[in-house]
């Protein structure tokens, strides 16, 4: 590889909105990161997903405006 090519690659503590911190490693100029959404708040990860029933917004779609026939 060549010399002094390569970006300072160091440690770096982030700070989540939810007050979860961790360290990472990162390219990021700073020592520090601020982040709104982690793995500790997003809903994915902490299994409240709302998940949208489309079917259901079909049918009452239908319904209230009567489908082709």
């Amino acid at each position: 590889m060549r010399p002094d090519i390569h970006p300072d690659y160091h440690d770096v503590k982030v700070t989540c909105s939810c007050g979860n911190e961790f360290d990472t490693r990162s390219t990021y100029k700073s020592d520090a990161l601020s982040i709104e959404v982690c793995s500790q708040c997003h809903p994915f990860f902490t299994g409240k997903q709302k998940i949208l029933d489309s079917a259901g917004q079909i049918d009452k779609f239908r319904k209230r405006f009567g489908g082709k026939k």
